[in-house]
């Protein structure tokens, strides 16, 4: 069974940046997809950016050129930095992974595709 835990996400003003982490543990091979996905009050939980195993990204429209997802697989952790944040990007963000080892496109921005996920953390963009 893997365990995801992101680290503190915080608060910012808009035009910011933030970096947030997430430490996998379970896991002990690289070619798993990775996420995340973000949920905002009253809204459904939404794919932000993945990973397939070989490093490819696919990334929500709302969010490119904005965020990078990219991942450290000697340290099973995997990162989201995120720049010229919007007061409409605050949401608890999730981390997300799968066994599965196909995961590139804009279909797999869902949550159906991903069965492990972190406990959250909150990210707040002020204008």
């Amino acid at each position: 069974q893997v365990q995801l835990a992101e680290s503190r996400g915080g608060s910012v003003q808009a035009g910011g940046s933030l970096r947030l982490s997430c430490v996998v543990s379970g896991y002990t091979e690289n070619y798993y997809c990775m996420g995340w996905f973000r949920q905002a009050p009253g809204k459904e939980r939404e794919g932000v950016a993945v990973i397939d195993p070989l490093d490819r990204p696919t990334y929500a429209d709302s969010v490119k050129g904005r965020l990078t997802i990219s991942r450290d697989n000697a340290k099973n952790t995997l990162h989201l930095q995120m720049n010229s944040l919007k007061p409409e990007d605050t949401a608890m963000y999730y981390c997300a992974a799968d066994r599965r080892t196909y995961c590139r496109g804009g279909v797999y921005l869902n949550t159906a595709y991903f069965d492990d996920w972190g406990q959250g953390t909150q990210v707040t963009v002020s204008s």
